[in-house]
């Protein structure tokens, strides 16, 4: 697993800036507006610069827990507080029902849970959402999500 650290003098606990699939690349302009505190950003498993070493086809939420997890024990200043958007909110939301000793704070952003609403008819149309991205890629894929969160409004 491949992070960055972008260290400052500080008594606060370190921020850990998360996304899934996205990778740290996508938090650099997010992470420079905390220059009170050190910063961290990493490529989950199977994105960015973390690639998978098995043949497993998906991660788990399980799995993203515990690389965080021991991500934590790795930099040595739990507990830490926590941004976590899209996938990584989900990740995050495991790992704090699993070590919760391990977070002072989590804003979980837009994590993607919509069986759990009542309309979770939607869900159907993540799961069409995920199969156009995998047969054709990111842009389909995001012009069917705009449709679908248009037509559920």
């Amino acid at each position: 697993m491949r992070y960055d650290v972008r260290r400052e003098a500080s008594t606060e606990p370190a921020l850990l800036l998360i996304g899934s699939p996205m990778g740290a690349a996508g938090f650099v302009t997010l992470a420079g507006h905390f220059l009170d505190r050190t910063v961290v950003t990493y490529d989950p498993r199977a994105a960015g610069r973390s690639q998978r070493t098995d043949a497993a086809e998906e991660t788990t939420p399980e799995e993203h827990a515990d690389d965080l997890h021991r991500l934590i024990d790795a930099l040595g200043e739990g507990p830490v507080d926590r941004f976590a958007t899209s996938g990584g909110a989900v990740n995050a939301l495991v790992l704090v029902a699993q070590q919760p000793e391990q977070v002072r704070t989590l804003v979980a952003h837009e994590p993607p849970a919509a069986q759990d609403l009542p309309d979770r008819d939607l869900v159907a149309a993540c799961d069409d959402i995920r199969e156009i991205y995998e047969r054709d890629g990111y842009g389909l894929a995001m012009a069917q999500f705009i449709l679908a969160e248009m037509t559920a409004r």
